[in-house]
C-alpha cells in the first residue's frame, strides 16, 4: 500500500497533502505555484511510493462544475502522462476553503497567517484528502 496525494488545484497556486503509507491520516505537504506541481511530484515520487492522486472537484451549490474545471481536466491529462502507474480520483471539494479558514482560526493562527492563501490551499488539500479517506472507509 502506498500513500495518497491530495491536490487542491488552483490556476495560480496549488495545495498538496499526503497520507501516511497506511492511508490513515492526511497531512499538509506543500503549496506552490501550479506550474511547479508536476516537477515537485516527480521528485517526490522518486523517494515515496504514491498509490493515487485525489484531486478536488469544485462544484457549485447546484452541483454544476466550477469555472476552473476545464483547467483541472488539462492538469489531470498532464498528470496521467507523467504518472501512468498511479490512479487519479476526484473528490467533491465544496466548502473546503471555508473549512480550511475555520480550521486555521480554531488552530490559533494569527490573522496575518490566515491571510496566506497558500496556507489555505494546503489546508484545503488536507481536508479534501482526509474527507476522501473517511468516505473510502465508509464504503468498506
Amino acid at each position: 500500500m502506498g500513500s495518497l496525494i491530495g491536490i487542491d488545484f488552483g490556476t495560480k497556486r496549488t495545495g498538496i497533502a499526503c497520507t501516511d503509507p497506511h492511508q490513515i491520516i492526511a497531512s499538509g505537504l506543500k503549496n506552490l505555484p501550479t506550474l511547479e506541481v508536476i516537477p515537485f511530484l516527480k521528485k517526490y515520487c522518486t523517494t515515496e511510493h504514491v498509490e493515487s492522486f485525489i484531486i478536488g472537484k469544485p462544484l457549485q451549490k447546484d452541483g454544476a462544475p466550477s469555472e476552473v474545471e476545464t483547467q483541472i481536466i488539462l492538469f489531470i491529462e498532464k498528470l496521467q502522462k507523467h504518472f501512468p502507474v498511479q490512479s487519479i480520483e476526484r473528490y467533491d471539494e465544496r466548502y473546503t476553503s471555508k473549512l480550511a479558514f475555520q480550521a486555521m482560526i480554531d488552530g490559533g493562527l494569527k490573522k496575518k497567517q490566515r491571510s496566506d492563501k497558500g496556507m489555505i490551499d494546503q489546508v484545503s488539500a488536507t481536508i479534501i484528502l482526509q474527507s476522501y479517506l473517511a468516505y473510502k472507509k465508509q464504503r468498506l
